[in-house]
């Protein structure tokens, strides 16, 4: 007997509940559909009105915007000496900075009055060099210096060394000293910390180019103005770090501290600052490394030094000179970074010393004390250990060796490097490049701020139109794609380079330990010193500043990265890998996905690298903004349409960095 369960009418009264409709969905429609839409109708448009509403402008020619910067300069320079705002403060300002500066040299570089020597020669210098590493440090940090430094001597590079450390020791002195009271500051306020935190996104967002020109209208060029650009561009790591480390204190210890009576002023000399030593060390590490950077750059603006050996031999294409001069600022850099890295961690080390083991070393610190003394007075009297010996034979070497490798290079991997950089720039670079420069101006920034909402949201878009606005206005709109075209396809080379590396590096803790330090070694050379290896091989073109910026900005991509990925939980890992996924899906599927916030940190960072060293590129035949900014250092004429370049620069990084920004922000929500 078959039985049939009828509906019940209603029911409510049988207490029988109703299935539920069937619910409807809707598909929803993802950003990768959107851009990929705009993306379209960008090319059906270009290829419609490919040609019109371009905004070229030839090299020669010069927009008003351009005259007017000319004729405020030509102004300035006139009313220098006359204008109350220059003779009592800009004029003062470069006096001191001047002052400074001077000193500095003539202690360890250049001659004093009539005497032949300089206050503490090349002997005493290197003393004082070692016994401040051991002092700060430990004995192998000392060792290093020591020979870092006589290395510098040996290259017939001593005194071009000595100006480039004069400077780097001038601007991070008076950097700090406004620098560490404004971090402490930010660290104790929140509304100071909110208010300080927007310059210091802007500072360090500008490409190092872009201080120059600026500067130069102010302060002339010289010493004085690469000091004040340097420490200008110096400061915001050691303010941002010292803010941290302020903020870092446990709220329980500065409790305690008050609780006892401790006022205000006793809190943050007492407690906040011993505390937060260690970090705020590693706050004037950072420091040095952007003043070094910065110094090497400002022999655009006649700044003594190392960079102005690079910089003549990079427009002569002399890659000998160019690669010796190079591996000196890299010597410079690694030294003063490994003193400083130590003086970071000397405190912790302490405290895990035995007393009898500190009475030991307040005792060899006195005798070292005493040999620095010996080594400056024979340094101050004596000729011999004045002025290096020797005429620098190894540097002699270095230069022929880099030049045979580079003849070497050109006769035997020309074919292979050529069609290296004609794929990439026939597949990838011209095509997008032609359709940046060569759509109507409206469609790009149409699309640029379209993708700025999709990415960023509603701010990133407004952001992105006022930036858009304003490239139209600097005049140099077909530049500042140009420049655009080559910062996307270096970002998108660096993107993949940090994502094979950087996954990598997140799965093998092995491989991290063997590259990591490879990384931190890249990090800490200066934008010039990449140019000069490409140099060699792919010669003076805009190719070069692209693969050196690929290289430049990869470092910082892949360590994001690979934070990124070993940061995934190691339960969703195990999870998938017992569902029976293979490798390839575990990256792909949990890894990456999980590891989204850490990709879009890697772009924004990515891009910022890449855009200040394809600018630097235009000293290598980059052209483009580049080019337009080293044209107005160069030629008078063109001093307006520099500065307005340098403005364009600053508006794409500003675009760039809102943008990924915000889109990182957005993925972590």
């Amino acid at each position: 007997m078959t039985v049939v369960m009828e509906k019940p009418e209603n029911p409510e009264k049988t207490g029988v509940a109703e299935e539920p409709a069937p619910v409807k969905r809707v598909r929803k429609v993802s950003r990768s559909m959107v851009i990929g839409a705009i993306l379209v109708v960008w090319l059906l448009l270009f290829a419609l009105l490919r040609g019109k509403h371009t905004l070229t402008l030839a090299a020669a020619d010069l927009t008003d915007l351009h005259r007017w910067f000319n004729d405020v300069n030509d102004s300035i320079g006139a009313n220098r000496n006359s204008n109350p705002l220059f003779l009592y403060f800009f004029n003062e300002i470069r006096l001191v900075i001047d002052s400074v500066v001077t000193f500095v040299q003539e202690l360890i570089s250049q001659p004093s009055g009539d005497r032949p020597v300089p206050q503490i020669g090349w002997l005493g210098v290197v003393g004082i060099v070692g016994f401040g590493s051991w002092a700060v440090g430990n004995w192998r940090v000392a060792l290093l210096a020591v020979a870092g430094f006589t290395f510098l001597g040996l290259q017939g590079l001593w005194q071009e060394s000595m100006d480039t450390l004069a400077l780097t020791v001038s601007a991070v002195f008076v950097a700090l000293l406004f620098a560490i009271p404004l971090g402490v500051w930010a660290g104790l306020s929140d509304r100071f910390n909110r208010i300080l935190t927007p310059f210091l996104d802007f500072m360090q967002t500008m490409p190092t180019f872009v201080y120059l020109a600026p500067l130069t209208l102010f302060f002339l060029i010289g010493p004085a103005s690469a000091t004040i650009a340097t420490l200008i561009y110096a400061a915001p790591p050691a303010i941002r770090i010292t803010a941290h480390a302020i903020r870092s204190v446990p709220h329980t210890t500065v409790e305690a501290a008050d609780s006892l009576g401790a006022t205000r002023r006793q809190s943050l000399t007492k407690v906040l600052l011993p505390m937060s030593k260690r970090t705020v060390v590693m706050g004037v590490n950072q420091t040095i490394m952007a003043a070094l950077a910065m110094v090497t750059i400002a022999a655009l603006i006649d700044a003594p030094g190392l960079g102005k050996t690079v910089l003549q031999a990079l427009q002569s294409l002399d890659v000998g000179t160019a690669f010796n001069a190079g591996l000196a600022i890299v010597v410079l850099a690694i030294v003063l970074d490994r003193v400083t890295t130590a003086a970071a961690g000397r405190e912790e080390a302490a405290r895990g010393s035995k007393n009898r083991l500190l009475a030991w070393r307040r005792q060899l610190l006195g005798a070292g004390a005493v040999a620095t003394a010996v080594l400056v007075y024979l340094s101050h009297t004596y000729l011999w250990a004045a002025e290096f010996p020797g005429e620098g034979s190894t540097g002699s070497a270095i230069r022929s060796g880099a030049d045979n490798v580079t003849t070497w290079a050109q006769d035997n991997l020309s074919g292979l490097t050529n069609a290296f950089r004609d794929v990439i720039t026939n597949g990838l670079l011209n095509p997008f490049q032609s359709l940046l420069t060569d759509s109507p101006w409206w469609l790009v920034g149409a699309v640029l701020i379209a993708l700025g909402v999709v990415l960023g949201g509603w701010r990133a878009g407004v952001t992105t139109a006022v930036c858009v606005g304003l490239l139209v206005g600097t005049g140099v709109w077909s530049d500042s794609m140009t420049t655009l075209a080559s910062t996307a396809v270096a970002t998108v080379l660096v993107m993949l380079l940090g994502i094979c590396f950087g996954v990598w590096m997140g799965r093998s803790a092995l491989v991290d330990r063997l590259l990591r330090p490879t990384l931190d070694a890249a990090q800490v050379m200066p934008p010039f010193v990449y140019l000069v290896p490409f140099l060699a091989l792919f010669g003076a073109t805009r190719f070069t500043a692209i693969v050196a910026a690929v290289v430049y900005a990869a470092p910082v991509a892949m360590k994001i990265i690979a934070d990124g990925v070993r940061n995934v939980p190691a339960t969703t890992v195990e999870a998938a890998t017992s569902a029976g996924c293979s490798t390839w899906q575990i990256i792909t599927k949990v890894q990456l996905p999980m590891a989204r916030s850490a990709l879009t940190l890697a772009t924004n960072q990515g891009l910022i690298y890449v855009l200040a060293m394809v600018v630097v590129g235009g000293l290598v035949g980059a052209g483009a903004l580049g080019y337009d900014v080293v044209a107005g250092f160069s030629q008078g004429q063109l001093y307006g349409k520099g500065l307005a370049a340098g403005l364009a620069i600053v508006l794409l990084g500003v675009m760039f960095d809102r943008i990924t920004q915000a889109a990182a922000r957005r993925t972590t929500a």
